[in-house]
């Protein structure tokens, strides 16, 4: 995939540009659904599918102090997008200049006439430009003269077994509830938190037997408090895994902690970047009465976890990505 972040990188339109727009946080499988229609139509007229995002998100230049925790920060949007099979990601630096800048220029000075748009595909209740008058309306009345298509597309606005239409606002509410099974399926994989291994407390290996990672978070957006059943990435490879995040009220010391211990693992982690995703919630975070109430309870903890990871729980989300692109390829969605 290329990356483009500057619009002075683009010298000559793409060949038959198949292009959606958003800000895409979270890269759910709505997200990934509507790149595979992208790449569908891309392919059917030998063309270039390209997704279109902004960096910062607008709400932080329009509404500084309102914009929502990310659940993805770009470098891992980024990746996962490439991962979806696009062939270009166009970030746009976005700016009050650039929020400026009226719809109708924005599709034909830059959709059109910079990258060469040939079709365009977005939900139905998507709005960009000033003030928001980048609608479907709006693009259809300007395709006949430019010579574009437009594809309103429905796809995925539910998964089984959750009331609620997936969203980045859904997926966002769920992290924070803890409710990390409906995350995974909203998602089409496991929440992530990426970080670098920093000294932490020194009490997980020498004072409970237990030695832990202690994790510098790199991410916004944060999950419930308490105990979860977790896979580790690091350099040495996948791992098993249990994560505390919270203020460890056995130690009554207020300090808030991301931290992981790795099954059967040795290695030192010191300064290494590491990524942890989320399975399940074990339970809240406790006060116990002893260090031996709580290694006890570390013990189970640890326990429970490699039973949920061992027996198939790991990444069991609703739909994969190649289900998604075979219900986009025969219209399942539309």
């Amino acid at each position: 995939m290329r990356l483009i972040q500057d619009l002075s990188e683009i010298t000559a339109p793409f060949p038959n540009a198949v292009i959606t727009i958003g800000n895409f946080d979270g890269v759910h499988i709505g997200h990934q659904a509507l790149f595979y229609e992208v790449i569908e139509r891309a392919h059917a007229v030998q063309g270039t599918s390209i997704a279109m995002t902004f960096e910062p998100h607008p709400l932080r230049v329009l509404k500084s102090g309102q914009a929502p925790p990310l659940i993805t920060l770009f470098e891992q949007k980024a990746e996962l997008i490439e991962r979806s099979g696009i062939d270009v990601l166009i970030c746009i630096p976005f700016t009050r200049r650039f929020a400026a800048m009226t719809a109708r220029d924005f599709v034909r000075d830059i959709l059109v006439g910079k990258i060469g748009m040939k079709v365009i595909v977005l939900g139905e209740d998507y709005a960009f430009g000033r003030n928001r008058e980048g609608n479907v309306a709006l693009l259809e009345q300007m395709a006949p003269e430019l010579g574009f298509e437009v594809v309103v597309t429905t796809l995925v606005r539910t998964v089984q077994g959750i009331p609620q239409r997936i969203s980045s606002t859904a997926v966002r509410e769920l992290v924070q509830a803890g409710e990390m099974q409906q995350v995974c399926k909203m998602l089409g994989r496991n929440f992530q938190l990426r970080g670098t291994v920093v000294p932490g407390r020194d009490r997980g290996g020498k004072l409970l037997g237990y030695p832990t990672a202690n994790l510098e978070v790199q991410n916004e957006l944060r999950p419930k408090t308490g105990i979860y059943a977790v896979t580790v990435e690091t350099r040495f490879g996948h791992h098993l895994g249990v994560a505390n995040i919270g203020y460890s009220p056995t130690f009554a010391d207020h300090q808030y902690t991301v931290e992981v211990h790795i099954l059967d693992f040795h290695e030192s982690l010191y300064g290494e970047k590491i990524r942890v995703n989320f399975v399940k919630r074990l339970r809240g975070e406790e006060k116990f009465p002893s260090l031996d109430a709580l290694k006890r309870q570390i013990a189970a903890d640890i326990e429970q976890a490699r039973r949920i990871l061992t027996v198939g729980t790991l990444g069991a989300c609703a739909v994969e990505p190649g289900d998604l692109r075979e219900q986009v390829s025969t219209g399942r969605f539309r």
